[in-house]
């Protein structure tokens, strides 16, 4: 069950393929915001892309950046700079909102995703 009300839920998803992962996206022609909920654990790889702020609304995730782990949990915030490596462990559970400093990042994403499958 999403922690989101159904004003968010009716934005566009992302159509990533992960399991149990859901994001909801409002797209502006400078950025994104995205309303992410994992309904399993996920374990994402090393990747990097433009400067990401979020801020955690239930679980927990673990960012390993720059070879430091921090673990974020309900209220807190983190900021990846932009170009900067790093890999991402959700909880169950997890919901965060984050704002993206570049349109469209993942209508691209998804698209480069779905080539590959």
């Amino acid at each position: 069950m999403s922690v989101f009300p159904d004003i968010v839920r009716r934005l566009p998803e992302a159509g990533l393929s992960i399991d149990g992962l859901t994001i909801h996206i409002s797209h502006s022609d400078t950025h994104e915001v995205w309303f992410l909920h994992s309904e399993a654990p996920v374990d994402y790889p090393p990747h990097a892309h433009s400067a990401q702020w979020g801020i955690v609304l239930t679980g927990e995730i673990e960012i390993t950046m720059q070879g430091k782990r921090r673990c974020f949990a309900k209220g807190d915030s983190y900021y990846l700079p932009e170009g900067v490596e790093h890999s991402v462990k959700m909880s169950a559970g997890y919901a965060e909102i984050i704002f993206v400093n570049e349109p469209d990042f993942l209508g691209r994403t998804a698209a480069a995703s779905r080539a590959i499958d």
